[in-house]
């Protein structure tokens, strides 16, 4: 079976980016909602539902408006959040045409002495919503999302302008229409595609306003018999289109064409549409009117076709002056025809007796974009409209670039790179049709994974006394020296053990998805390898990257090796230390497990079949990495989020210092009362593997804890050095003080906190959260343990905007890390369901 395609895999496989999705403007204004900040509305007041008052659009989510009553000038503490689909909103005027009262909410009544005027002067110039989004079947809907199946447009016929047909809307894909003639019937052969913002398309009566004609296009000319059927098909169209009318502002945000000044016979260069990776030299061969001329491909040949022609206007694309490509250093496909070796345009114009056109008069201006070389992106297949496939760009040159079509289902002659214009409607961003449903033309299976992984199949290398016919050679008596090098820098496998605790950065899903082991081969190869996986298997690259980046110029006995991790759209890079002998390997592993806050055994040369010999599964989170990691910053559970650019340096120490102190002062507070306390600990604290076992939770200490005890850095999670030598016995006795009793303790005081009986209690309410003022919710927010936002709610939310919020709202209106969004939504479902069991009823 043929994998699935995702983009992500396929942009990692292949290492490279996609095309910044600002860098398509017909789809970034596809996506606008109609509403901009500063919009005037008139809005029902809360305390008197039977009154209106003027209010500004301060910001736009989705279908939900922050607005602010007009007369609160800057303040901002009375903004609310409204669901246009179900708030009583209408456009300025409203109030007027249907004997409603505009009336100042009760708070700011005072502060005018003439709201008459007042209105006045606020209203002036400004700018409301239209109708249609605010009232109807329409309400809430994206603009786009109007254009519907059944509606009809005038399409102008793609070889004369002047001359139109009414089309029928089969399909809206994202503002991309499928489009069919009136009179065809239902079959689909002449169907085709145009994107909602082509200068082809016009609302039904455009054509008689403009002087301009209809008639049946040339290809579907034929399948009436005589103009009296036509006739007929046509006033059922204009019926059809007035029954089910397109919205208003349907094609507000077409570019406008502007008058042109292109004269018939003048030469230039244009994309053959036939062809669309040539480019060649061409010729306006008709002028329809100051706005459309007639562009032909040039052919010599006897027998021409008459039919490689495109109808362009001023701010046509695909069109160059003459020189364009030589100026450019790309290559000019000579007419059909042309017998000379070689093209020279100052030869061609005496042979043809014709001008070059001028180049002031083409649109050269080179619009903002960021598309560069390698970006992917997905492109509409020229050869066939209906198919989008996957691209890539190999070359970007002016306002044009070149675009490699990889889909599976893409003619051979396209297989050439095609040109397009960077302004093209043709392009989309990588996973627009996901978005919109609609299926994209993958790469072949070969070349969704160009290269192999190189360290998990590496092979021996040949050695130098070996000849090709694998018999010994002259240096056969270096054959032993060089295998006992090769093993002291060959590495093992190094399993990956997806059932360990994988700790606070690492993605336990994703590390399920790594390969079972990676190696044997060289420890340099197959140590970046693994640092590799499991940086792309983080919750956030760049920031185990970070943790995993070598601080000052690092150890001279170890090599450092540039890393790079990619999040959010940007590359990181960092130098990272790797040993370099087979004999170190083991220890290295367990020292990256440390820094990743995971069991010591995630990944490393011992590999967990059944049950970890640390235990760590039945260990929480919490628990876990209090005892195993980072104990010396005295912080518990995933870091705290943000991230920076890594080649900027390393993180500043001082934030660190202040918090070790921290840590330690509080630590000590605690262990005045460990020995009292650890009495009253269950003692089925000490069988459930609570780090003790993963320190070593034997009565005798190994080694290595003598010595970290010893340093002071160890798992006991003392900060400072011990002043002088003490007897083996104290040392033990300390150490199992410092790392059994004390976290028992806390363990302990952490689960009679979060007792499911006190944290889950069912909420009930005092009054109606859908009527709470804002210094109600501010009163709530900081009731529970998201009281530091409460500030943000004091800004902007009232109880009605409380209940309309989700995760992905509170995301992106409040800018808040997934953690702290997560945690508010669950304070915020609880008053949902305590209203809809209190007041709904």
């Amino acid at each position: 079976d043929e994998l699935e395609f995702t983009w992500d895999e396929y942009l990692e496989d292949t290492e490279t980016i996609a095309a910044p999705n600002t860098s398509f403007k017909h789809v970034e204004i596809s996506l606008q909602s109609g509403f901009v900040p500063g919009m005037k509305l008139e809005v029902a007041n809360k305390a008197n539902p039977q009154t209106y008052w003027v209010a500004t659009v301060i910001m736009t989510c989705g279908q939900l408006l922050l607005l602010r009553y007009d007369g609160y000038k800057n303040d901002r503490s009375s903004d609310f959040w409204c669901d246009i689909t179900t708030a009583d909103v209408h456009p300025i005027g409203w109030c007027a045409q249907n004997g409603r009262m505009l009336q100042p909410p009760d708070a700011i009544r005072d502060k005018c002495s003439d709201w008459g005027e007042f209105l006045v002067q606020t209203l002036t110039g400004a700018r409301t919503a239209p109708t249609h989004l605010l009232e109807g079947p329409n309400k809430g809907i994206m603009p786009v999302d109007q254009i519907r199946p059944g509606m009809r447009v005038e399409v102008g016929e793609e070889k004369e302008p002047v001359a139109l047909w009414i089309a029928v809307i089969m399909e809206n894909i994202g503002g991309r229409l499928r489009l069919r003639w009136d009179g065809v019937g239902n079959t689909e052969t002449h169907d085709f595609w145009l994107f909602y913002l082509s200068p082809r398309l016009h609302p039904v009566g455009w054509a008689q306003k403009h002087g301009c004609y209809l008639k049946p296009p040339q290809v579907i000319s034929s399948l009436c018999s005589n103009l009296s059927e036509w006739s007929s098909v046509l006033q059922q169209a204009v019926l059809e289109a007035s029954s089910n009318p397109l919205p208003p502002d349907a094609f507000k945000d077409q570019v406008e064409v502007r008058p042109h000044s292109f004269q018939a016979g003048l030469k230039l260069e244009a994309i053959d549409p036939h062809a669309p990776h040539t480019i060649t030299p061409a010729t306006v061969t008709k002028v329809f009117s100051s706005n459309y001329f007639l562009v032909e491909m040039d052919d010599l040949r006897p027998e021409r076709p008459g039919n490689r022609g495109v109808v362009c206007h001023a701010g046509s694309q695909g069109i160059f002056p003459v020189g364009w490509c030589s100026q450019h250093g790309l290559h000019l496909t000579p007419p059909k025809g042309f017998q000379r070796p070689q093209f020279e345009w100052t030869e061609y114009l005496r042979l043809c007796n014709a001008q070059a056109a001028p180049a002031t008069i083409f649109n050269m201006s080179i619009p903002d974009h960021e598309f560069q070389k390698g970006m992917k992106l997905e492109v509409v297949n020229p050869h066939n409209h209906a198919e989008i496939c996957v691209a890539s760009i190999t070359k970007v040159v002016s306002r044009v670039m070149f675009v490699h079509l990889e889909g599976a289902k893409v003619a051979a002659h396209t297989a050439q790179n095609i040109v397009m214009d960077v302004e093209s409607m043709e392009l989309f961003p990588v996973g627009w049709c996901e978005t919109n449903g609609y299926p994209l033309s993958s790469p072949p299976k070969r070349a969704i994974v160009k290269k192999p992984k190189k360290v998990a199949v590496v092979q021996p290398e040949k050695h130098v006394g070996m000849a090709t016919g694998g018999q010994p050679g002259p240096s056969h008596a270096n054959h032993s020296d060089d295998a006992r090098h090769r093993n002291k820098y060959w590495c093992p496998k190094i399993y990956v053990n997806h059932k360990c605790f994988s700790g606070p950065y690492l993605n336990k899903g994703r590390i399920a998805e790594l390969p079972r082991s990676v190696g044997p081969g060289s420890v340099v190869l197959v140590l970046k390898e693994v640092l590799t996986l499991l940086i792309n298997a983080a919750y956030k690259p760049s920031r185990v990257l970070r943790e995993l980046q070598v601080h000052g110029e690092g150890r001279e006995d170890r090599h450092q090796q540039q890393l790079k991790a990619k999040y959010m759209g940007k590359s990181y890079r960092a130098m990272v230390e790797m040993v370099r002998t087979s004999a170190e390997v083991d220890s290295y592993c367990k020292e990256i497990c440390h820094k990743l806050e995971c069991c010591p055994n995630l990944f490393g040369p011992l590999e967990v079949t059944e049950e970890c010999p640390e235990n760590c599964s039945i260990l929480t989170k919490t628990k876990y990495t209090y005892y195993y990691g980072k104990r010396k910053k005295g912080r518990v559970g995933r870091p705290p989020g943000g991230h920076t650019n890594l080649e900027g340096g390393p993180k500043k120490p001082g934030k660190r210092k202040k918090r070790k102190k921290m840590c330690f002062v509080q630590r000590k507070k605690r262990s005045a009362n460990t020995d009292e306390s650890a009495q009253n600990s269950p003692e089925g604290m000490d069988q459930n593997g609570s780090e003790g076992s993963e320190s070593g939770e034997s009565k005798s200490p190994t080694p290595e804890d003598e010595q970290q005890v010893k340093k002071g850095d160890g798992w006991g999670g003392g900060q400072g050095v011990i002043p002088a030598p003490a007897p083996l016995k104290r040392v033990r006795r300390e150490r199992k003080e410092k790392e059994f009793k004390l976290p028992k303790l806390l363990i302990h005081e952490r689960t009679r906190r979060q007792t499911p009986s006190q944290e889950e209690e069912k909420l009930r309410l005092d009054s109606n959260p859908l009527y709470w003022s804002v210094i109600e919710v501010v009163k709530f927010i900081k009731d529970t343990d998201c009281a530091p936002l409460a500030k943000v709610f004091l800004e902007q939310a009232n109880g009605q905007a409380l209940l309309l919020l989700t995760l992905p709202t509170v995301q992106e209106c409040m800018e808040l890390k997934l953690g702290p969004a997560i945690k508010l939504c669950h304070h915020i479902e609880r008053v949902k369901i305590a209203f809809y069991e209190q007041f709904a009823k």
